[in-house]
């Protein structure tokens, strides 16, 4: 295996392309070149790439269903027995049901967002009870999880509960390198040594 970064457009083998780090941007690039869908998330996108280089079959991303709910998130008047939807959006008028109900600490963050997406049918009392646990967890130093898909937030997680007393430059420049060298992205404590 080669320590070069091959170009996107010249990978013919699908474990080539897997063993190295894509941008996004890079992704939705080649998939308009190749003609593939642009649509989805990053991992999608990987995904479709892959399947490409493996069978030479173009996948079709898969259809959701449109939001079936008329609330509108914007302007509807929220209260705690609002029901979640299936058209839930954050937006100002959300955090000013939260900032009434929490106080000026409230911040929407990767755990409650994903807690309100999953959980349609529930109440926003009941959303406002999870964001306490999820702020009272925080607090007594228990980390929510990295989504999958972010790579980058997990490594810099990783750096530094190895590294504490490094600085995010640190981290940055061992990502920088890291992702331009074959294999996985996640951290190692020999990714110092590869920082120029």
């Amino acid at each position: 295996m080669s320590d070069t970064r091959p170009v996107l457009a010249s990978i013919t083998d699908a474990q080539v392309f897997l063993d190295w780090y894509w941008l996004k941007a890079e992704l939705v690039d080649h998939c308009r070149s190749v003609g593939l869908s642009t649509q989805g998330t990053k991992a999608d996108l990987t995904d479709r790439i892959a399947h490409l280089l493996s069978t030479g079959e173009r996948l079709r991303p898969v259809r959701l269903a449109r939001p079936t709910s008329p609330v509108d998130w914007a302007t509807a008047e929220l209260t705690p027995e609002t029901v979640i939807t299936d058209s839930y959006r954050n937006g100002p008028n959300v955090r000013r049901f939260f900032v009434a109900e929490l106080g000026g600490r409230f911040t929407f963050n990767i755990e409650f967002m994903a807690w309100m997406r999953a959980n349609v049918g529930r109440t926003l009392a009941d959303a406002v009870a999870q964001w306490r646990a999820i702020e009272y967890r925080r607090q007594h130093g228990q980390r929510a999880g990295i989504p999958e898909g972010n790579q980058f937030n997990q490594y810099v997680r990783d750096f530094f509960a190895a590294n504490p007393e490094r600085s995010m430059a640190d981290a940055r420049a061992c990502w920088a390198a890291k992702r331009r060298r074959p294999g996985h992205n996640r951290y190692e404590a020999v990714d110092l040594d590869i920082v120029p």
